[in-house]
């Protein structure tokens, strides 16, 4: 990711837009301090440095920020809501994230086994030990969410995560953001960025929709009964 970042920058182009989360944001940002660079990303940006603040960023930074505690901890319950019986829950995640679970984990009464899962390599390294370890169930903030849905497939393990297309992989579920309304506004501000305006000065935003995706084809191979208030919030059903 750094080659490419500098690469990138070695072609002096007007504006990046990051793919794939805070890892990618992260190595676009020690590459240039002056090409301005439209992210979306899992972490509050704020706290990990990279922007003044929300409302006016400063620098060469602005975007999308996705996630935060209180999502995932949404995200924990539903979980938890699947699966009642779960004490064991493991985590895969960006290692780059900053989102900590740790007090929402104590207050469920859970433990929390939390692994980083970027690369597939590492993906399948962190199956491996989570597995070994008997987890009852998974929660996913990784970019390589459709090698998962895989792998949780195989190994019959309830897993949720934040984006829509983990269910349509063959994972249990998703609730999060839209990444449709997430690219809507990446786009909206790379091609402000290319009119003129400076990244500094256009806000952090956080898409406004969220939404929940059922997939009731793992939920009964899972042996798991979804329960009706799930489903009637849920957006879509996938029978």
């Amino acid at each position: 990711m750094p080659a490419l970042a500098a690469e990138l920058v070695a072609r002096n182009v007007d504006v990046i837009v990051p793919e794939g989360g805070d890892s990618t944001t992260l190595a676009a940002k020690k590459a240039t301090s002056t090409i301005p660079i439209v992210f979306h990303g899992s972490s509050d940006p704020v706290a990990l440095g990279w922007v003044a603040s929300v409302d006016r960023p400063g620098g060469n930074l602005t975007g999308v920020n996705l996630v935060s505690s209180e999502l995932m901890s949404k995200l924990l319950d539903l979980l938890l809501e699947l699966v009642p019986q779960a004490k064991s829950i493991g985590v895969l995640r960006d290692p780059n994230s900053a989102l900590d679970l740790s007090q929402v984990a104590s207050a469920r009464r859970v433990r929390l086994d939390i692994l980083p899962a970027f690369t597939e390599s590492e993906v399948d390294a962190a199956f491996g030990t989570l597995l070994e370890r008997q987890v009852q169930g998974l929660v996913i903030y990784s970019l390589r969410r459709v090698r998962i849905a895989v792998l949780a497939s195989q190994h019959a393990l309830p897993a949720v995560a934040l984006f829509r297309d983990f269910p349509e992989a063959g994972g249990l579920l998703s609730y999060g953001p839209s990444m449709t309304a997430a690219y809507r506004i990446k786009g909206n501000y790379a091609g402000r960025i290319l009119k003129g305006e400076k990244a500094g000065d256009l806000p952090i935003e956080r898409p406004s929709k969220l939404e929940i995706v059922v997939n009731l084809k793992t939920a009964k191979a899972l042996g798991v009964a979804v329960p009706q208030p799930i489903l009637a919030r849920a957006d879509e059903v996938i029978e």
